[in-house]
């Protein structure tokens, strides 16, 4: 009796001793997993940052234009404001929160778009040197956003993808940090999409 007392009393432990080095190596590969996500989101924080701080300069070169119109100017530097005031906390990216943010980079967007349609009627703005490459440096700076969107969304699969697989998602529902993330998703509409290599 007592030996079969032991045998149960090991069996438990050493089941109780593999779980825990199970539950210990999905936390770290969600650890990791997370991290990557975390490191993406900086990379597309960084872009979108570049991005708002060629806007002031674009505004800039067009202001010095005095037959240019103030309105879409100042619902640029409106939506620019508001762009930089939306602050994402890196362990909560869920798809509430990302949705907000892309519509307010789409937001500005749309201004930036409107502004260099009207520009068509400028020739004499769109010729100078500062709006030249002002225009190369934001088409440039599009395409990276577009980049690293794109490869934060790959990491976003990845950790959906691993913390939601059964049985790991009972370990991931155990921890806030490990909540299921967001993707940027495609967002099409009369200005979000410029083609700045045509104006």
């Amino acid at each position: 009796m007592k030996k079969f007392f032991l045998t149960i009393t090991i069996s438990f432990f050493s089941l109780l001793f593999i779980i825990g080095l199970w539950s210990i190596n999905i936390y770290n590969n969600l650890i990791e997993l997370n991290e990557k996500v975390k490191n993406q989101w900086g990379q597309v924080e960084n872009v979108y940052q570049r991005k708002l701080d060629l806007i002031p300069n674009l505004v800039n070169t067009v202001k010095g234009s005095s037959f240019f119109e103030n309105k879409t100017l100042n619902q640029i530097v409106e939506a620019r404001s508001k762009a930089t005031n939306i602050q994402l906390n890196s362990n909560e990216l869920n798809q509430k929160q990302i949705d907000n943010f892309q519509k307010t980079q789409e937001n500005l967007n749309n201004y930036v778009g409107k502004l260099l349609v009207i520009l068509e009627n400028y020739p004499n703005i769109k010729s100078t040197e500062n709006f030249y490459e002002l225009q190369h440096q934001l088409e440039g700076t599009e395409n990276r956003i577009n980049v690293e969107r794109n490869k934060f969304n790959n990491e976003v699969n990845n950790f959906n993808i691993y913390r939601n697989k059964f049985p790991r998602i009972l370990i991931a529902n155990f921890f806030k940090i490990f909540k299921e993330k967001g993707y940027f998703k495609s967002i099409r509409n009369k200005f979000s999409i410029v083609d700045f290599s045509n104006l």
